[in-house]
C-alpha cells in the first residue's frame, strides 16, 4: 500500500428536520502513482477502474501542499525544560 493515500472529503449540508448545518465526512482510498501526495496535502481525485478491493479513485493533481515545519532537537529540550 505504498502507492495509496486516504482522502477525506467534507461537505456541509442542512439537516432536513432540525435545519442545523452539519458536516459530513467520507474517506476514499486513492491511487498515488508517483508517491507525490503527502499527509495534509489537498488533492483532486478522479474515478477510475478498480485498482484493488477498496481503491476506485486516483490522484489527479495536488492542489495545495501541506506546510511542514522542522524543529531542531535543542529547541525541543529548551521548551520541555530538559538539559540546562
Amino acid at each position: 500500500m505504498t502507492q495509496t493515500v486516504t482522502v477525506q472529503v467534507e461537505r456541509r449540508e442542512k439537516h432536513p428536520f432540525y435545519h442545523k448545518v452539519i458536516t459530513r465526512r467520507k474517506k476514499y482510498m486513492a491511487h498515488n502513482p508517483e508517491n507525490q501526495a503527502r499527509s495534509g496535502d489537498q488533492v483532486m481525485i478522479e474515478e477510475t477502474r478498480p485498482q484493488s478491493r477498496n481503491k476506485r479513485w486516483k490522484v489527479k493533481k495536488i492542489l495545495k501542499k501541506a506546510v511542514v515545519e522542522l524543529i531542531k532537537p535543542d529547541l525541543i529540550e529548551e521548551k520541555l525544560g530538559g538539559k540546562e
